[in-house]
């Protein structure tokens, strides 16, 4: 159960890998609430996690506990303390005293961007995922960033474009008709609303690099406006 993740490979995605139970981790190292400070450290020092889940005797799900919750309750550095004696201190607290017990949880038919979401809105790296209410893995958002520069395309050989456009009917096929026409293959695109300015979106898709002169330039022949770096003021590039 790393908690870490670089790009998922090839095969991953023919598996509808926008789900949280194709990507998550299986291979569980879990602990129980007695487990003491000490070995907790231990088995996540050893196997280079940042979570362990905390479960029960019946395997139900009770807590989490994380790098940072053992960060904040080890002993500062400037301790009188000698490490025989630290070490005999943390050996009498229990995992269940420092964890987190209210954990929120996700099922393995969550999508990607639904977790990446919950992560975001509550501030966390990691969620446990059930299914029918068993602890079946664990996603981070490691993971989840992963997926999802995956699913946009985004690799050492991709280049980014982006345009703005009117919230209307045929402005996405337009694009996809200039770019077909050149035989130059979309890897992804998508929108997001123009800040500031209602009405408008911004369009970016990521293409090849090889492609981006012959789609800025067939891009322009139509009357697009073509941003292919940070700009300070857009105004220019905003349809009238």
């Amino acid at each position: 159960m790393k908690t870490t993740a670089s790009l998922l490979p090839p095969h991953t995605l023919q598996e509808n890998f926008m789900y949280i139970g194709h990507i998550m981790h299986t291979d569980l190292v879990t602990i129980s609430p007695t487990t003491n400070l000490v070995t907790a450290r231990k088995i996540m020092d050893s196997k280079s996690f940042d979570h362990l889940l905390v479960v029960n005797n019946r395997g139900v799900l009770e807590g989490i506990l994380s790098d940072k919750d053992l960060k904040q309750n080890w002993a500062s550095p400037a301790t009188t303390l000698s490490v025989y004696e630290l070490t005999s201190l943390l050996e009498q607290v229990q995992v269940k005293s420092i964890m987190v017990k209210t954990v929120l949880t996700i099922t393995v038919s969550t999508t990607v961007e639904r977790a990446a979401y919950i992560m975001q809105q509550n501030n966390i790296s990691a969620l446990p995922v059930l299914d029918n209410n068993r602890l079946a893995g664990i996603i981070t958002s490691t993971d989840v960033m992963g997926v999802l520069l995956t699913a946009i395309g985004m690799d050492e050989q991709s280049a980014r474009l982006s345009v703005y456009v009117k919230d209307n009917i045929g402005a996405f096929a337009e694009i996809v008709q200039a770019l077909k026409e050149e035989q130059i293959n979309l890897q992804s695109i998508f929108s997001c609303p123009a800040h500031k300015y209602p009405g408008i979106q911004q369009l970016i898709f990521r293409i090849a690099t090889c492609d981006v002169a012959r789609a800025t330039r067939a891009l322009e022949e139509r009357k697009f406006k073509i941003v292919n770096e940070y700009v300070e003021d857009i105004r220019p590039f905003i349809p009238e």
